[in-house]
């Protein structure tokens, strides 16, 4: 059976049977008020009256049947798809059973339009950004296209229901060259792509060094819990480097793809306001996409790159929500240890991990510098400290921009208030 929407070049898959006497007569045909146009006509004709009771006769088909209906002089709107398929049954004088049957269905051949309303999209490689935009058709999924990723828009940041917010971001790894542009699909699949004006700026990120100790792994390793992996690793020259490899390779993947599901729970409200908070009288002691060099006794065993700013103060200090927002995570996560994630509205989400306590639940609503647990060394830390991370729909940001009132103002509340006065 078709779909609701008739796309512009649109193919409706048929499949037809009948176990019993066979198929005798197909018509398929698309009607909009008096103009009817057969799309498929097939008939089935047997050979001779014995052939009804043998192999010969035609059980099944399927057929695949082009739909052009702008061609068949019908424009966009409501039409009728009707299907007749007939058997060679003695019922009805020889007529046979009659399957027959209509399906409303809509053409829609046009692409939704997609007009941007922001401007100065500057961004760098590892950072945010956000386009406002405006769309003229309901029911279209849209937002913005990095790369091969894709950053959903909302409505709600405006009165105007048509209006869209679409935070984005470059990972690590993009750069300038990185393809960007707004993307929209309605219902009947018919989508359209346009670009926006926008500058990238590259940049550089540090190589640290960091010496796995025998002592750390003893320390460590038996933190982790790994059930019947733990006895592949019996067999190793060093089973705990062995596990310590496992975990920094293959659990550090399973738990970032973890992590980087939870912020698609967002709501479209905008609950942060003003630059995000740090951790108060706290060091940097591992910065934002650092390339780490692992090695053991000298030799490199591994490397990683590190998607969060670590920050250090004093013992099981009290850390606090860096902006308003809603927890939409309060639990363990492998080597993060025990980690929150807030909700900030619009896919945006801040990240802390390796917590000793965590004093929020899933569901809390949250102020800017409510506690919201206390520092630890939980999961892969090797140290007293709090990973933080900000994320974009599924994409670790630079944090640094959002502590940075001037960025902010710069790169999104100026855009919403010159947005606000275009629409108003």
């Amino acid at each position: 059976m078709p779909s609701l929407y008739l796309k512009k070049s649109y193919e409706m898959s048929l499949a037809v049977s009948d176990k019993g006497t066979g198929l005798r007569k197909i018509v398929v045909s698309i009607l909009q008020k008096d103009n009817e146009k057969v799309l498929l006509e097939r008939e089935y004709s047997p050979s001779s009256i014995a052939s009804l009771f043998s192999d010969k006769r035609v059980n099944k088909d399927s057929f695949i049947i082009p739909v052009e209906s702008r061609k068949y002089g019908m424009n966009d709107g409501e039409a009728v798809i009707r299907i007749m398929v007939a058997d060679y049954s003695w019922r009805g004088w020889n007529s046979g059973n009659v399957f027959y049957v209509e399906k409303k269905v809509i053409i829609d051949t046009k692409p939704p339009r997609v007009k941007v309303l922001s401007s100065n999209h500057n961004i760098e490689r590892g950072g945010s950004g956000l386009v406002i935009y405006q769309l003229f058709e309901e029911n279209v999924k849209s937002g913005i296209m990095v790369g091969d990723n894709f950053f959903p828009g909302h409505p709600g940041m405006f009165d105007n229901k048509a209006v869209y917010a679409a935070f984005f971001a470059l990972d690590y790894t993009q750069g300038p060259g990185t393809q960007m542009f707004v993307t929209a699909q309605d219902l009947a699949g018919n989508s359209v792509k346009g670009g926006f004006h926008h500058y990238i700026r590259d940049k550089k990120f540090k190589t640290d060094t960091l010496n796995i100790s025998d002592r750390f792994l003893e320390f460590k390793m038996p933190d982790f819990d790994l059930d019947e992996i733990e006895d592949s690793f019996a067999n190793s020259q060093n089973p705990l480097l062995a596990k310590f490899l496992y975990i920094n390779r293959t659990l550090r993947e399973k738990n970032v793809t973890t992590i980087l599901d939870v912020p698609k729970d967002t709501v479209g409200e905008q609950l942060w306001e003003g630059k995000f908070g740090r951790l108060a009288g706290s060091a940097t002691r591992s910065h934002w996409a650092d390339h780490r060099i692992y090695k053991h006794k000298g030799k490199e065993i591994d490397r990683a790159v590190h998607l969060g700013v670590d920050l250090a103060s004093t013992a099981n200090a009290k850390i606090r929500a860096a902006n308003g927002g809603r927890v939409i995570m309060a639990k363990a996560v492998g080597i993060f240890g025990n980690s929150v994630i807030i909700d900030h509205g619009f896919g945006l989400a801040s990240l802390y991990s390796h917590l000793s306590e965590i004093t929020v639940n899933k569901g809390d609503a949250l102020s800017k510098g409510d506690v919201i647990g206390m520092t630890g060394l939980t999961g892969l830390a090797g140290g007293d400290h709090l990973h933080f991370s900000m994320i974009v729909h599924n994409t670790f940001v630079n944090p640094v921009e959002w502590w940075d009132a001037t960025w902010i103002k710069n790169n999104v509340t100026s855009k919403i208030e010159a947005v606000k006065l275009m629409v108003k």
